[in-house]
């Protein structure tokens, strides 16, 4: 490392290479850290501002290079400043910084000739795909579905039984955002009262008999009835009570209707 004569006071170049150098860092280090040209931070470090852009950039490389290194950068901005004063060319202050290498730039053509290309090919697979879809590909579905309709005309029974089959499987209420619940059997004990978090779920029991539940936010509740959703239970900021929870009531009609704001008051 290049020694600084004692009784000298470092130049702001002689500074931050002292600083790189004490950490055993590179100029490509630097570089790669802050994104500065490499020609640009020798000349930092020779104080060569003829050799820099604009003293706005030349100032904010030196800041850069000092967050790099551990230095104080409003220090090392204003000590520059002082340094540069007026001694730098005319010329210079005209100096366009370009960040990056135009050779590296692709060309405008090449780009716009990119975007065609990738319209064009999205354009394709879209025809192809609607042509799919319009081919006569649904043939075989009415066919499949004409022998079922023909078996349903000579036995009503048959196609009767998958539309009137109840549901399957537990009552869970699970909510969607924090909300207070209440479920009790009719005229019985309370199975669950208080309030469930966003994500967090009620299962209820299988053994009970007429389970009701209660609640002033029904849009914040999703009640499944095995892997099928039940209806919604009431309209939204509705308190409503006396809900069924029985699976078959779910299906049918979301349980029950929004309580009576009148009647709840009589209670």
């Amino acid at each position: 490392m290049a020694e600084i004569e004692a009784g000298t006071e470092a130049t702001v170049g002689e500074r931050l290479r002292a600083a790189r150098e004490s950490q055993g860092l590179s100029l490509e280090d630097i570089a790669a850290r802050t994104r500065i040209p490499t020609r640009h931070l020798e000349s930092l470090e020779a104080g060569e501002w003829d050799r820099l852009p604009a003293p706005t950039y030349s100032l904010g490389f030196a800041k850069s290079y000092a967050s790099a290194v551990g230095l104080d950068r409003t220090e090392i901005g204003d000590r520059l400043r002082e340094e540069m004063g007026g001694t730098r060319r005319a010329a210079a202050v005209h100096e366009v910084y370009e960040p990056a290498d135009p050779a590296r730039v692709m060309p405008k053509w090449l780009v716009i000739a990119a975007i065609v290309g990738v319209v064009a090919v999205v354009a394709a697979l879209l025809f192809l795909r609607q042509r799919e879809l319009s081919e006569p590909g649904e043939t075989p579905a009415a066919a499949v579905e004409s022998p079922v309709a023909v078996s349903g005309a000579q036995n009503p029974a048959a196609t009767a039984t998958p539309s009137t089959a109840a549901p399957s499987g537990p009552v869970v209420i699970t909510a969607n955002e924090p909300v207070w619940i209440q479920v009790t059997e009719r005229a019985g004990p309370r199975l669950f009262e208080g309030e469930l978090r966003a994500g967090q779920s009620f299962q209820v029991p299988t053994d009970a008999k007429a389970p009701l539940l209660r609640t002033g936010k029904p849009e914040a509740l999703r009640i499944s009835v095995g892997t099928a959703d039940a209806p919604p239970v009431g309209p939204a900021a509705t308190t409503v009570r006396d809900v069924s929870l029985l699976a078959a009531d779910l299906m049918r009609s979301g349980g029950a209707t929004p309580a009576n704001p009148a009647a709840g008051a009589q209670r």
